[in-house]
C-alpha cells in the first residue's frame, strides 16, 4: 500500500497564497515557497514542475471556490434575487476568504498565464466561458443590458472590495449590505426606465 503524501497540494497551495499576499505573484518562487511551507524543494517540484505551473493552479482554484457560489447566485430563478445576491455574495465571500480576494485583486496577466501549459490554459478559458454564459443568461432573464448588470454585481462590489483590502485593510460586515442594496438601486432603475 503506498505511503500517502506528506505534503498535499492544497497545503502548498496555502502557503504559495500566503507569500503572493506578502509579496506579490512576481515575488513566489518554488524555493521560497519550500522555505515558507518546510517542505523540501522536491516535495514542490513533485507537484508543480514549475513555478508557472505553481502561479497557474493557485489562479485557478481561487477563481474555481469563488466562482463556485457565485455562479450559483446568477443562477437564481428569482433572477432579481439572484443579481443582488450575486453583488453581495462578492462581499461576503471576500470578507470570509480575505487572502483569496486579495490574490483575485491582481490580474490573471500577473500569474503569466501565457507561460501556462495546455490544461490549464483550457481550465481558465471554461471558467471565462462559464461566467459569461453566466451574466448572459441572467442579462436576458432581467431583460437588462448586459454591460449594466456586470455594473452591479462584477465592477460595483469588487471596487468597494479593492478600496477595503488593497491596503491590507478588513470589510466591515455592513458593506455586503451597502452593495446589495446599491445593485438593487441600479437594476430597479435599469428595469424601470429606457435602455440606450
Amino acid at each position: 500500500m503506498p505511503r500517502p503524501p506528506r505534503y498535499d497540494v492544497d497545503d502548498l497551495l496555502d502557503a504559495a497564497l500566503a507569500l503572493t499576499v506578502a509579496k506579490t505573484p512576481t515575488g513566489v518562487s518554488v524555493a521560497g515557497l519550500a522555505r515558507h511551507a518546510g517542505v523540501p524543494s522536491g516535495s514542490v517540484y513533485h507537484r508543480f514542475p514549475s513555478r508557472t505551473v505553481l502561479l497557474g493552479e493557485l489562479w485557478l482554484r481561487t477563481v474555481d471556490r469563488f466562482q463556485e457560489g457565485f455562479l450559483a447566485c446568477l443562477a437564481d430563478r428569482d433572477a432579481c434575487r439572484g443579481a443582488r445576491t450575486a453583488a453581495r455574495y462578492v462581499v461576503d465571500w471576500s470578507r470570509a476568504h480575505p487572502d483569496s480576494a486579495r490574490l483575485l485583486l491582481y490580474s490573471r496577466r500577473d500569474f503569466v498565464p501565457e507561460e501556462w501549459p495546455a490544461e490549464q490554459t483550457a481550465r481558465a478559458a471554461a471558467q471565462d466561458r462559464r461566467l459569461r454564459a453566466a451574466l448572459r443568461a441572467l442579462a436576458g432573464r432581467l431583460e437588462v443590458d448586459l454591460e449594466r448588470l456586470a455594473i452591479a454585481v462584477v465592477d460595483l462590489p469588487y471596487a468597494v472590495v479593492r478600496r477595503h483590502l488593497a491596503d491590507g485593510g478588513a470589510i466591515a460586515s455592513s458593506v455586503a449590505d451597502t452593495v446589495e442594496n446599491c445593485a438593487d438601486t441600479l437594476l430597479r432603475a435599469w428595469l424601470s426606465g429606457p435602455q440606450r
